[in-house]
């Protein structure tokens, strides 16, 4: 595959792994806008990973370190509870029930989701604190979502990232890797943190590379 022409008649797959609560996803997550925009016909994989589950946190060195080398911003009241622990398990049984339901939705809610945590401040821990983006994207979500515990659709999302994790090598998040057919492509995320289209271009030359 060494033309555009090609690239476009291919299958192209994007999966995500990622956790609504940490900082460097949310500063990863603008690559997959510019990758989704780039390549509209591309399937999306957004698989929460539910690594915070109010036993702990990033905490603000972490936001500190994704604010000097990203171009995403962090509002008073995420940083002034920065240390306070996350719980990321109701977001994870909503982008699990969007999947299913709504795929089409589940980028523009997560990052819908990452405007009210990192920037509003919003910890997303009840059913209440989802209201107003419930309301704004239409979603109709069962109330089982809002239940202590991941749902088995967000157990099998689990199930999914551990076997990407085979094939990457890996299991640290957040993560980034394209399939072109039946050939992938691994993206460095860190590269591409301060300006994120930037990524198009790679992933392009990267394509073109493939047999």
């Amino acid at each position: 595959m060494n033309t555009d022409t090609n690239i476009n008649k291919a299958q192209l797959a994007l999966y995500f792994i990622y956790d609504s609560h940490c900082p460097w996803s949310y500063a990863a997550t603008p690559l997959v806008n510019a990758l989704s925009e780039a390549f509209p016909k591309m399937q999306l994989h957004l698989l929460h990973c539910s690594h915070f589950d109010g036993s702990d946190s990033a905490g603000l060195d972490q936001v500190n370190a994704v604010r000097d080398l990203a171009e995403v911003k962090f509002g008073r009241e995420h940083i002034r509870y920065a240390n306070s622990p996350k719980d990321a398990t109701k977001v994870a049984n909503l982008m699990a029930w969007l999947e299913t339901k709504q795929p089409d939705k589940m980028l523009s809610v997560l990052n819908a989701i990452q405007k009210a945590h990192f920037i509003d401040g919003n910890p997303l821990t009840n059913k209440h604190d989802f209201s107003e983006l419930i309301s704004t994207h239409k979603l109709s979500p069962s109330n089982k979502i809002f239940r202590d515990g991941l749902i088995n659709d967000a157990e099998q999302i689990l199930a999914g990232i551990a076997e990407i994790y085979e094939v990457l090598g890996t299991t640290s998040f957040p993560a980034l890797l394209i399939t072109v057919d039946d050939q992938g492509i691994f993206i460095d995320h860190s590269k591409y943190l301060a300006k994120p289209e930037s990524v198009v271009e790679s992933v392009l030359q990267e394509m073109q590379n493939l047999d």
